[in-house]
Formats: C-alpha cells, structure tokens, sequence
C-alpha cells in the first residue's frame, strides 16, 4: 500500500481494455522516424539488425515490466512499481533515500518520453513549411514547430480531458490513417521490386569500422538510441491503473505491440535502404520515405507521404502525452513530487499533469534542435529501464514481494535475464550514447539530459517535507478526534 495515501478523486479509473491500451501505444512504432535516417550514419545497414535486436530487448525487459504490472495492478507500469518497490518498508524518518531512487527511475522515464512531443512538433513543422509554400512565406520553420506544439498539445489536451477511453478511441482513428499507409510504403517496395538486395548485403558496416574501443562505444550509443524508439512499447504497461482487467489485458496489449514493432521496425528499415542505398539515406536524414514513396508513386506519392506522416506524428504525440502524464501523476500520489501534480478531474484525467508536460515541451521546442533533444532523452530512457529492471530483480528476491501474487509470470530465471539487461542500460549504455553525444553534437545535450534529471534532487526533497507536513497535520486531527471521544473528557448529562 503506498505511504502517500491521496483522495479518490486523484485516482485513476479503470476504463480500457488490452484493445484499447494497445491502440494507445500504436505510436510507438513511428518513433523509428526521427532516427530512421541516424543509424545508418552510423553503421550501414547493420542498421536494420540493431532495430531487430532492439525490439528484441524489448520483449526480454517487457516480459519483467509485464509481470510487475500486475503484481502491483495500482501502479502506472515503470514509474508506479520501481517506486513502490524501492521504497524502504515500514520507514519512521524524514527522507527515505529508498523512495528517492524509484522517484529517480519515475523521473528519468517521465524526461524520456517527455520530449517526444517537442521532437515530433519541430518535425511536423519542418514538413508543413516545406509541402505549403505559402505557409513558407508567412512563417520561419521555428514559427511553424511553435505553432504546430501549440496547436497540437491543446487539441489534445481537449481530447483527453475527458478520460483515458477517449484517448483510445483517437488512437484507432490516428493508427488506422497513419499505420497502413506506413504499412503499404514498407511493403511496396519489395513487391515492385525497387528493393535492391545489393545495397543491403553490399554495405553491411561503414568501411573504416573496426572493432575496437572507439567504435564499441559508438555501437552501445546507437543501442541507446535505437531502444529509446525500439523499446518504447513498455508504454503499454503503464496504464496498469487503468485496464479493467490487468492480469490479462497488460501481457496482451504488450504482446500484440511488441509483434506490431519487430516488424515495422525491420522492414521499414530494409525498405529504405534497399530503395536509396546507405547513401541515399544519409543525404535525406530527416525524412527519407519521402525519396521512397517518391521513386514508388511518384510526386504525389510525396505528397500522401509528409500527409502520412504528419499524422503519424500526432499519434506518437498522444502516445507520449498519456505515458509522460502518468508517470508524472504516479510520483505525485507515490509522495515523490507535490501533490499538485496529482490532481485528477471528474473524468480521472491527470489534468495537471497534462497542462504541465505541454508547457515543458513548448520550451523544449525553442531549443530547435532535435539530435539534441533526442539524445537527452535516451539518457534518461537508459536511467529509467536500468533501475526498473534492478526493481523487477529486487521484488523476486525480497521477502516482502517474493511472495506475492503474480497473475502474470515471466519464465522462470528471468530475473537474471532482466539483471542483465539492467547493466546493459546502467552502465554500458550510459557510457554509450555520452560518448557518442561528444562525437555528433558535442556536450550541450548531455549536460542538458544530466541537468534535467539532477533536479529532480531538490524537488524530491521538498516533496518529502511537503509529505511530512501533511502527514503531522494528519496525526494532530486524528489525535483531536480521539480527545473528543475519551469519556473522561465527555461531560456525563446525568451528573
């Protein structure tokens, strides 16, 4: 039971099933966008084995969340159970730095999928400003990003305002209009045979690569990266809360996602270098299914693509609206955020949670750069999936999970498995993508990741005083409320 007990009106209702919380998270498979043209800058086409393996990863860690999920079926996926495991059990003090680790894990995946939507808004206005000229001519590209955050974030904010179930239901409508056409763009390809086998099997690793220290270090980096978008299905599991039915609807939401992502992930991939070769991927960095659909159907399939795409954008824009808003309202009712980030409305929306994340994000889109971002990000996506799995390790192993029930079980062994995975992420991923940050875009993007969540400290702290505070003026009214009720201190009518 969590130590920060909140109203019923700051809890989350139980409103969707495994359809609805995939057909949220059907945005995860879009996040190969923004680095569909980054690694193969780095490593050919080995690019499409790394999304495979990527993706892979993300069955083994998501099979531990699964689990966890519906042992605790109160907390929000990653953020809600690393937080309740670490906390330290039957704590008297002020600062539990137990709590302070799993409010660290809840923090760094809220810094991961935060910026999603500010990455895909600067995006979304790059495409606007290069498809309507006149659009070009009244607005700078910034303006447009500025605008299409805006424009975006309140629509959404509307949207969601009244309940998750809502939420899904533009999920379907978002993933049917963007999906399928990514779908016949991946697939068209191959069947019009414009997929040359040669630039795949001819350009599998850059000619200079060799195994050695510098290049082991850029690969870590790139799976940073690469499971920063490959990975990102786990958001499945954090509507725990909100499933009617969480034993069953969490593994099956995460299942049908994570089939959905290997995939996408694979052939779009392949699709696109086998179109363009590793050199015309890299000279189209940000977008190159635009070349693809271009060489397929021509300029008006150019035109349906950046369509496509945007659309796609707002869908991967919801998905991490709702995951970065209820990791943000778990750490509030866990105690490890002010309890203002909490606040529920009558639908059991997180309204602030929202307004707070679109604000951030609206800042986010004036730093412009989206390498930058995005490489911030995936340091806290590695904070985040190294302390959860350790949490999944833990709760196997310590006497007052071990023994709870888990309607949902990961083979057995698995918590080596998931051990393993955790030092994959803390620290050789780590280690990875700050160094490969230096070598692409220098410091500024690690030092901002690392700023971002160094202050998460002080917030912690104030939000244990705030809790501390709470709690006493809890026990002097229930202290009054006894006085009232002792009959020495109850006048007797009679006498």
């Amino acid at each position: 039971m969590s130590e920060h007990r909140t109203d019923e009106v700051d809890r989350l209702k139980r409103s969707i099933d495994w359809k609805q919380g995939m057909a949220i998270a059907l945005g995860v498979p879009l996040l190969i966008l923004p680095s569909l043209g980054y690694l193969p800058l780095w490593t050919s086409a080995a690019a499409i084995v790394i999304w495979g393996l990527s993706v892979i990863q993300g069955f083994m860690q998501n099979a531990a969340y699964a689990e966890m999920a519906t042992t605790f079926p109160k907390a929000s996926g990653l953020p809600g159970f690393a937080q309740h495991i670490f906390r330290t059990e039957n704590f008297t003090g002020k600062y539990d730095k137990g709590k302070l680790i799993g409010g660290f894990s809840a923090w760094s995946y809220w810094f991961a999928w935060n910026p999603v939507l500010a990455i895909f808004a600067i995006l979304i206005g790059g495409y606007l400003h290069g498809l309507f000229p006149i659009l070009g001519e009244t607005f700078t590209e910034y303006q447009l990003s500025l605008l299409s955050g805006l424009v975006i974030f309140t629509g959404l904010s509307v949207v969601n305002w009244f309940g998750l179930k809502d939420g899904a239901i533009l999920g379907y409508i978002l993933g049917v209009l963007s999906l399928i056409p990514l779908i016949v763009l991946t697939v068209a390809p191959f069947a019009t045979g414009h997929v040359d086998l040669a630039n795949i099997t001819g350009n599998w690793l850059p000619a200079d690569w060799t195994w050695d220290m510098n290049h082991i270090l850029i690969l870590l980096g790139i799976f940073a990266i690469a499971q920063w978008s490959a990975c990102g299905w786990e958001t499945a599991a954090i509507y725990g809360p909100e499933y009617k039915n969480p034993s069953k609807d969490v593994p099956k939401a995460l299942l049908a996602v994570g089939l959905i992502c290997f995939l996408s992930y694979v052939l779009v991939q392949a699709a696109v270098i086998g179109v363009l070769g590793v050199d015309g991927v890299i000279a189209e960095p940000v977008s190159p299914l635009i070349p693809v659909a271009q060489a397929i159907f021509g300029e008006s399939g150019s035109l349906l693509t950046i369509i496509m795409l945007i659309v796609a954008m707002i869908l991967i824009i919801q998905t991490a609206y709702l995951g970065s808003s209820r990791a943000m309202h778990s750490m509030a009712t866990e105690g490890n955020l002010p309890k203002f980030f909490g606040k529920t409305n009558r639908h059991g929306t997180p309204f602030v949670a929202l307004l707070v994340t679109a604000a951030f994000n609206m800042v986010l889109i004036s730093v412009g750069s989206m390498a930058a971002i995005l490489a911030a990000a995936a340091i806290g996506y590695t904070f985040a999936n190294g302390i959860s799995l350790f949490a999944y390790v833990k709760a196997k192993k310590h006497p007052s999970f071990a023994n709870l029930e888990r309607p949902f079980k990961a083979p057995k062994g698995w918590k080596h498995v998931a051990m393993l995975f955790g030092l994959f992420n803390l620290p050789l991923c780590l280690v990875g993508v700050v160094y490969l940050n230096s070598l692409e875009i220098g410091w500024g993007a690690t030092w901002v990741g690392f700023i971002v969540l160094s202050l998460y400290i002080p917030i912690w702290y104030y939000s244990q005083h705030e809790s501390s505070k709470h709690h006493k003026a809890a026990d002097d009214a229930h202290a009054l409320d006894l006085d009232e009720s002792d009959p020495e201190l109850v006048p007797d009518p009679i006498r």
